[in-house]
């Protein structure tokens, strides 16, 4: 009991409850709500970077860690993705794509660890964590501005965003590097992933 309650779990159910808050704030339509909406999202992603170094760092990994550490990232991503379809900033046919891999990738590791086998990252993982972060946050920024009179100075640069597509470039890009890294997840780990199957 006393290792489920250990910190790096307690960030991570941390993680999973701040989505729906996130949602709130996204969709509730009153003042200042949508830069809450950044905030809580900021934070949540900061917590995924210390949930692993605590856990790395003080050897309190558990079964419950690893289930449930890369889950809350695809719940939060997704919710603000699906979210983002909603309010039609983005190409739905790009989160499914986004979805699908992440999904997929997580039921790897899950299956991976329950055959107690060690996978193999690279550090292009990271790279698209970060890359889906950083893009999550200018669409929240974005729409920051859409909803604030005080931006109106910056009317220009927003219609630059608009007028080449520069979200839609965005999440292409995005969507593009999550798909290679989930490929290169595959093949990298092709040989333990036929082993888990088999067992």
């Amino acid at each position: 009991m006393k290792k489920l309650f250990n910190w790096p779990n307690l960030l991570t159910f941390f993680r999973i409850l701040l989505t729906p808050l996130f949602l709130y704030f996204l969709f509730g339509n009153q003042p200042y709500f949508e830069i809450f909406a950044l905030l809580i999202f900021i934070i949540a992603s900061v917590t995924d970077i210390y949930d692993g170094y605590i856990a790395r760092k003080y050897a309190s990994v558990t079964k419950l860690g690893k289930f449930l550490d890369p889950l809350a990232d695809k719940i939060l991503m997704s919710a603000a993705f699906i979210s983002f379809v909603i309010l039609d900033l983005v190409p739905l046919w790009m989160v499914i794509l986004v979805i699908l891999r992440d999904f997929i990738v997580t039921g790897i590791r899950i299956l991976m660890n329950s055959r107690h086998l060690t996978m193999e990252t690279r550090k292009s993982a990271k790279t698209k964590t970060g890359v889906q972060v950083g893009v999550v946050c200018f669409i929240l920024a974005y729409l920051i501005t859409q909803r604030w009179e005080i931006f109106l100075g910056i009317s220009d640069y927003i219609r630059l965003i608009e007028e080449y597509r520069i979200i839609y470039i965005l999440m292409l890009i995005t969507t593009i590097i999550t798909i290679w890294t989930g490929v290169e997840y595959i093949l990298v780990n092709k040989d333990k992933i036929q082993q888990a199957l088999k067992k």
